[in-house]
């Protein structure tokens, strides 16, 4: 199988980016990891409705750039189903049983996804109503993905 993680914006933190090399490198054995960072827009803090959609747009386009045809997308968005580890596991194994094998998880920028790449995930994903970084969710996001591999496969570290 392999995986991409598709996130809007540089991730700066020294701590993450090993933290998410950390589990890439776990998940080596298992299958194939690829995490995709595309720019951010630069914007005021202070923005109207029409111009944050514009903004959901731009980094639409350049996260859609990088989705392949066939690819099943689940996008993480805080109205999205709210999975437990379990679950992610299964709709992994779901998938991989029959016949996807390339996922893509996208994480949006600071004004969450644009309609276009809703519009082309074939599933939402929250994990839960608080407003997490974005930075820290790819962490979290990597650490879930390495968690379902080891209760695919039976094996301690999820317990």
């Amino acid at each position: 199988m392999f995986i991409q993680l598709i996130a809007v914006g540089k991730l700066k933190e020294k701590y993450l980016v090993q933290g998410i090399q950390e589990y890439a490198k776990r998940l080596t054995p298992y299958l194939k990891f690829q995490m995709i960072e595309v720019a951010d827009e630069k914007a005021p803090d202070t923005l109207s409705e029409a111009e944050v959609s514009g903004v959901k747009a731009r980094e639409g386009e350049r996260i859609l750039a990088h989705v392949k045809e066939g690819a099943h997308v689940i996008a993480l968005a805080i109205d999205g189903k709210l999975w437990s580890s379990e679950e992610l596991a299964g709709e992994l194994d779901r998938l991989g049983t029959y016949g996807t094998s390339h996922v893509v998880f996208v994480i949006g920028g600071s004004h969450g996804l644009s309609d276009a790449v809703l519009s082309r995930a074939q599933q939402t994903l929250s994990f839960g109503r608080m407003t997490l970084p974005h930075q820290l969710m790819r962490l979290v996001l990597v650490e879930q993905i390495y968690r379902a591999v080891k209760i695919n496969r039976g094996e301690p570290y999820h317990k």
